[in-house]
Order: C-alpha cells, then structure tokens, then sequence
C-alpha cells in the first residue's frame, strides 16, 4: 500500500513541531513560509520541482 502526502503538507507539519518544540520561532516561521511563497513564482520553481521528483522517485524504487 503506497502513501502519498503532499510536501507543502510534509513541510507544514515540520514548521508546526518546529514551532511547537520551540525549536523555530515564529517569526523565523513566517520568514520561511514567505520565502517558500515568494520562491514558487520565480523560475527557480520548475528546477525545485524536478528535484523534488526526482527524490521522491529515487526513494520509490527502494
């Protein structure tokens, strides 16, 4: 049985134990959600996504 999750929810979920543990504040968080926001409209977008493909697939074939 495979799982998918979505990696913003992975990467919000990280943030939220992050902030939770104290580990991050908030503002640090905002900062990198603003980052993760304003780099998905540059064109480092598509190359950040093919990486992250090719992660995940590498990861499948395991």
């Amino acid at each position: 049985m495979a799982i998918t999750i979505s990696l913003v929810a992975l990467f919000g979920l990280v943030l939220f134990f992050l902030l939770r543990s104290k580990s991050l504040g908030a503002g640090t968080a905002f900062i990198a959600a603003g980052f993760g926001f304003f780099l998905a409209s540059t064109g480092a977008a598509k190359p950040i996504n093919q990486l992250a493909e090719s992660v995940i697939q590498a990861f499948s074939t395991l």
